[in-house]
């Protein structure tokens, strides 16, 4: 059973990761309305990505005999300066992420709570694995930088990106 404050951390990271959803959905939007339907796609995939792990932090409370609270949250930022600060602040965004995530493990370990230490492993992993995929293309903007033709290479690019759910743990 979970103490009453991983529970609440708990709780807390299922509600940030929805809104986390949102917070790609404007960045999608915003992309299409620069007609980069390639970098929408990114963002809309990647809003994919955090609905799926709301979902696994809903399930898991539950497995564990908790009970989810949604709450509401704030309005995510709409409006950007080009592509590349979308890209500034999703990874500004995946940094807040990790921190929490390293919060909620700390919560874990300091109770012992094995299950929870070992749920949120696959969360680090890819934690590690979004940071480095937003720093990656924050690099290749600088280096496209005002070459709209690179810009529209990587946007075609970006148009493939597709959102499998990783296979269930063993």
């Amino acid at each position: 059973m979970l103490s009453d404050k991983l529970l609440r951390a708990l709780n807390d990271q299922v509600n940030y990761e929805y809104y986390s959803e949102y917070v790609y959905l404007a960045m999608s939007s915003y992309c299409e309305s620069e007609d980069l339907k390639g970098f929408a796609n990114f963002y809309a995939i990647q809003a994919q990505e955090e609905r799926f792990h709301a979902t696994k932090f809903f399930n898991y409370i539950y497995q564990m005999g908790g009970r989810v609270t949604l709450k509401g949250f704030p309005e995510p930022q709409n409006d950007f300066k080009d592509i590349l600060d979308t890209f500034i602040e999703g990874l500004r965004h995946e940094v807040e992420v990790t921190k929490r995530i390293y919060s909620l493990s700390d919560i874990a370990g300091e109770e012992k709570e094995h299950a929870t230490i070992s749920f949120l492993k696959w969360f680090i992993d890819e934690q590690v694995e979004e940071e480095d995929t937003f720093n990656t293309l924050i690099k290749r903007l600088k280096r496209i930088e005002g070459n709209a033709a690179a810009l529209y290479l990587l946007d075609d690019e970006l148009a493939t990106r597709t959102f499998t759910p990783p296979a269930p743990q063993a």
